[in-house]
């Protein structure tokens, strides 16, 4: 029945009935056993010229410690492994920022390395469809470098050739489930490589009380918040123009309030004005007198207010023409910041259509025109989608708080923000936890960034009323 086959290969078959398909087993090399040490002992070389090159330290001290024990016995070795602890110790306590930046990050990003990312990597890439197999062969990304702060975990990462950002976007609750965090971000940092961010601890998750109003009168970026990463959060207002999306509760109102907080010295020197645009009559119109008479709740008044500030930019740009391209804040030629509270009223629910198209006009006159004369504009709205509010796309620099759909995340902020971990749609709606929290993408930086406003109480706005009313 069967044709006699050459050498050994009949051995070779796991079955030879009729009804079940013949399978041979796959051919074994044998190798000879000095190939396979000269092998090992080649990687062995390598792994330990890159362990010695990236982690010169780690590498140093227990060979110091090994030589002096060698020398001098394993008294003096252990004798000055205790100095050096007790000196690290005692540094820790003295200036624990400088010691944490210089010493403790990278021994805890050694430890994180080893026991986290080196240990799950193989199967974490290989589950979550990064790794690749091609003839038989494994292709694996490759891990290069892991970095610790305060708050995250950040690793690069050589992609494998033909892969995209993409590729790695789309496994993110993959990846972070797969190394014991609660999100992950990918960022690109040069051609081939990527930045992986794993948050440890969410230093954003208890509200902040109101910002001191500064001392100096200044219209350049206003502080508001603070940033993931612990840094002061410094929304810039003149010289662009800013939406702001949230759902109900979401704290659209911090971020107006912390805007206007911050122009208050200011606006008593003359140097700023905000015209205020309040449809809903229920958040700017508790601090009016702030405003100087440049306030507006009914559709037709901020039809009107939105005119007059089109022709003060008007007028400014013929005055600058040929002159200067840029402006620069003058009691003359104020800053001038048109704040909007639920913009889509006015945009897109307003039922007056002849109404509803003059507004829209104006808004996008100031849009594009605005601010190089030093008119800006600040939208905020709970319904980013573009039948509701047509012009998003003119405002450069973009808020997204709590949202209810994963859709509305790149209709805020951009197509494939939420891809590169702008999450804005898993922002707690609880408002202890998730009020003021927002995902941000400036024109100077498309990445997004995680924020959190400072919350303005009704006592912070009565007192800045009295703040402004304090006039020289």
């Amino acid at each position: 029945m069967f044709k006699r086959l050459p050498g050994d290969e009949a051995r070779n078959l796991v079955s030879t009935t009729p009804d079940t398909a013949v399978v041979f087993r796959p051919a074994v090399l044998q190798t000879p056993a000095i190939i396979t040490f000269l092998v090992y002992g080649w990687r062995f070389l390598a792994a330990l010229v890159r362990t010695t090159w990236r982690h010169p330290v780690a590498v140093a001290v227990p060979v110091v410690l090994g030589g002096i024990g060698y020398w001098y016995g394993w008294p003096a070795a252990a004798s000055t492994l205790g100095f050096v602890v007790l000196s690290m110790l005692a540094w820790a306590c003295t200036d624990g920022d400088l010691f944490s930046r210089i010493v403790g990050f990278r021994l805890l990003a050694l430890w994180r390395l080893v026991s986290v990312y080196r240990r799950h990597w193989h199967g974490v890439m290989d589950v979550s469809g990064l790794a690749k197999r091609i003839n038989g062969r494994v292709y694996m990304p490759r891990l290069l470098r892991v970095t610790c702060d305060s708050w995250a975990d950040r690793i690069t990462v050589r992609m494998l050739g033909g892969q995209a950002v993409k590729d790695w976007s789309d496994r993110i609750d993959n990846l972070a489930q797969g190394f014991g965090a609660t999100s992950c971000r990918v960022a690109l940092v040069k051609g081939g490589r990527l930045l992986l961010t794993f948050p440890r601890s969410d230093p954003l998750a208890a509200p902040m009380p109101a910002l001191p109003i500064p001392d100096e009168p200044s219209v350049g970026p206003v502080e508001i918040g603070k940033q993931e990463d612990g840094r002061p959060l410094r929304l810039k207002v003149h010289g662009t123009h800013v939406l702001i999306a949230g759902a109900t509760g979401a704290g659209k109102g911090s971020f107006l309030w912390d805007t206007i907080r911050g122009l208050l010295p200011a606006m008593r020197a003359g140097l700023a004005e905000v015209w205020a645009l309040d449809p809903k009559l229920m958040e700017l119109s508790f601090g009016r007198e702030l405003f100087q008479g440049r306030y507006a709740a009914d559709p037709s008044d901020c039809a009107d207010l939105l005119d007059e500030a089109v022709s003060v930019m008007q007028k400014r740009a013929a005055r600058f023409a040929g002159l200067q391209r840029s402006h620069v804040p003058t009691i003359e030629d104020p800053f001038v910041l048109v704040l909007v509270d639920e913009v889509a009223f006015l945009t897109g629910y307003q039922p007056d259509r002849q109404l509803r198209q003059r507004i829209s006009a104006a808004l996008a006159t100031l849009a594009t025109q605005g601010r190089s004369v030093g008119v800006g504009v600040m939208a905020a709205l709970q319904d980013p989608r573009k039948e509701v509010m047509n012009i998003r796309n003119l405002f450069p620099d973009k808020i997204a708080l709590q949202l209810d759909e994963s859709e509305q995340v790149d209709m805020v902020l951009g197509d494939g923000a939420r891809d590169r971990g702008a999450l804005a749609d898993h922002i707690s709606p609880i408002p202890e936890q998730g009020a003021g929290v927002a995902y941000m993408r400036l024109e100077t930086s498309p990445e997004p960034i995680r924020v959190r406003a400072a919350y303005v109480s009704d006592t912070d706005i009565r007192a800045m009323v009295a703040y402004y009313g304090q006039a020289a």
